[in-house]
């Protein structure tokens, strides 16, 4: 694998040749850093038999490593004139490439089916793309991505944490979330103006048996308004604050509480008792 890598001078060179231009608007930085691909592959933990999906592999960098230690990677990238690049950088039979956008993905566009997503994610789509692959594609056991330090810090943050927020519990809802270490801008090309942090996921079972829809919509609406108590904040979900309260005292839970101090557990029994005091959302 270390022969097969891309340091700063190829990284620059393909991008010349390529005539491309890394844009903030797709979020394009690329990792140009042999000994950070190495340490990824290495965090991620594949075992031979993964089918990886790669969401933005930009240049190859990442998806060269991935290619070494998996049965398969799905690339999906978005943009038309690197998704069209990539094959020759790495050239595997190994690899698929789809030129799409992963916000648009499903379990029927990728064969074989990914079990593990590991991606340098763009920083404007990280958190969306971590939440449509884990609802879109079930065969999915866990992964690693590299997103902006703060969106890691969210993802990973426990009930109580001043960045406990919908990242939090939403991803709690698929997955258990770990910090898996940082990763500083100098490794990438363009420099970002912020650090990168890494988050590993382990699927897990529903932690209820309630739609996940519904659940969400109480995440949404108790976050809505994250300085307000549940009584107040989820006045517009459950028609008004008096039958917000007696909701959520159905589910065990004070009403004067407020949403960063609830587990994706509490905001599953805010959802179920919607349906036993005859709320329907």
């Amino acid at each position: 694998m270390a022969d097969a890598l891309l340091g700063p001078a190829e990284i620059r060179e393909l991008a010349a040749r390529l005539g491309v231009a890394p844009t903030k608007r797709l979020g394009q930085n690329f990792v140009h850093d042999p000994n950070t691909v190495r340490r990824i592959v290495a965090t991620a933990a594949l075992e031979p038999d993964d089918v990886v999906i790669e969401v933005g592999p930009g240049l190859g960098s990442l998806t060269l490593g991935l290619v070494a230690a998996a049965a398969h990677v799905h690339a999906v990238e978005i943009d038309a004139k690197l998704a069209a690049a990539l094959p020759s950088t790495v050239q595997s039979d190994r690899l698929t490439v789809h030129s799409a956008d992963a916000l648009g993905v499903t379990a029927a566009d990728l064969r074989p089916a990914p079990t593990r997503l590991v991606a340098n994610l763009p920083y404007n789509v990280a958190v969306p793309v971590v939440l449509h692959l884990l609802g879109a594609l079930p065969t999915l056991r866990g992964g690693l991505v590299m997103v902006q330090k703060e969106v890691a810090d969210r993802l990973v943050a426990a009930s109580g944490s001043k960045v406990y927020g919908v990242p939090s519990v939403k991803l709690a809802w698929y997955a258990r979330a770990r910090p898996a270490g940082r990763v500083p801008a100098a490794v990438f090309w363009p420099v970002p103006n912020v650090e990168s942090g890494l988050v590993a996921f382990t699927r897990r079972p529903p932690p209820a048996d309630v739609a996940r829809e519904a659940v969400f919509a109480v995440v949404d609406a108790a976050f809505a308004q994250r300085r307000k108590t549940l009584r107040a904040a989820l006045a517009g979900w459950a028609g008004s604050p008096d039958r917000a309260g007696e909701v959520v005292r159905a589910a065990g839970i004070d009403p004067r509480a407020r949403g960063e101090s609830l587990s994706v557990e509490q905001f599953a029994a805010i959802a179920a008792a919607a349906n036993s005091v005859g709320v329907r959302r």
